[in-house]
């Protein structure tokens, strides 16, 4: 495997900036044919793509206010972004988190708010796999960080002006991630009236998004990429559901990394590094509908691994039609390759 297999030229301008609305309104790429077939189709039709007896399985994580902006007593401004709770090594209120410049911030170094307030403590630096910007931020008692944090919108999305309601799909109920399960975006009220009156049920898991949303693959060879662990949940009717189903109909990456999971390890909730690329074999996802993912991302590596080389193609006629891309972007929806 060679990194430089999964890039592609993704122009500046493609890159969605804003949400459209409605939310079903957005474009979407029907590649079920598995040829180069495709056809271009809105989301509000996913109806009528689907039969009877299909499960439309969503995420229903909802995002955190993760961004958190803090000074040392210097002044100095430093951003946190909270990716997960420490499991109690370092005490109560501590989380792993992405720290920017974490090289100016030893053990011990204190961060507090505007007001002079003393917020947190840098406990200690991770490093490895899970990123060289990562450490352990203590919270002093009385301050809740998810209090004084903001949602963290993709660094590629430069408009400021989003309302944070926009980024949380209609389905979000348990917080814990970083960034929404942006196939989910797509989905309205409406829409999932649509599909059960067609017969087709819709199931929930929980997947907690973590840092690999916002890391790309570093090193050349993509098999020797580290992945970062998230926490999934799977409930009992869902598995039971997927069990009946004629076809799994997986909305977004994360949903299926939580029923692979799942499938693969036998347990119903716990940490995953799943790592899911090259000929991997399916368990449970039979389609998937997921927005298009940034270059040399382990997204599009999964994407490859379920619908095989075809992604290229599919990818080159959603940039030659001008669809909007990535989290805000519109959406594909393809078989697994047989």
């Amino acid at each position: 495997m060679r990194l430089e297999d999964y890039d592609y030229d993704l122009p500046s301008e493609l890159i969605a900036q804003t949400p459209i609305e409605p939310r079903d309104n957005g474009r979407l790429l029907d590649c079920l044919s598995q040829t180069n077939c495709f056809y271009d189709r809105k989301v509000s039709e996913l109806p009528e793509l689907l039969d009877s007896g299909d499960l439309v399985v969503v995420n229903d994580s909802k995002v955190i206010p993760a961004r958190l902006f803090l000074n040392k007593r210097t002044g100095a401004e430093i951003e946190i972004l909270l990716l997960r709770r420490s499991d109690g090594e370092y005490g109560p209120n501590s989380w792993e988190a992405l720290i920017r410049p974490l090289k100016r911030c030893p053990n011990g170094t204190e961060l507090y708010s505007k007001d002079e307030k003393l917020i947190a403590v840098v406990q200690d630096r991770i490093h490895g796999s899970d990123g060289g910007d990562v450490g352990v931020v203590t919270f002093c008692e009385g301050h809740n960080p998810l209090d004084l944090g903001s949602i963290a919108l993709p660094p590629y999305i430069s408009n400021p002006d989003i309302n944070n309601e926009r980024y949380q799909t209609i389905f979000a109920a348990h917080p814990g991630s970083i960034a929404a399960p942006t196939a989910g975006l797509h989905f309205t009220e409406g829409l999932v009236e649509g599909l059960r009156s067609k017969g087709i049920e819709i199931a929930k898991v929980n997947l907690e998004i973590g840092l690999d949303t916002f890391r790309p693959i570093s090193v050349d060879d993509p098999a020797k990429h580290q992945i970062h662990s998230e926490y999934y949940c799977i409930p009992d009717e869902t598995l039971h559901k997927c069990e009946q189903a004629s076809r799994v109909v997986a909305v977004g990456t994360t949903t299926v990394r939580a029923l692979e999971s799942c499938y693969a390890t036998g347990k119903l909730y716990g940490s995953t590094n799943l790592y899911i690329y090259g000929k991997y074999q399916f368990k449970v996802v039979d389609v998937l509908m997921t927005n298009f993912h940034l270059p040399r991302s382990t997204l599009l590596l999964m994407i490859e691994a379920f619908c095989g080389p075809i992604w290229k193609d599919i990818y080159r006629h959603a940039i030659t039609n001008r669809y909007r891309m990535l989290s805000f972007g519109d959406a594909m929806i393809v078989a697994r390759e047989s």
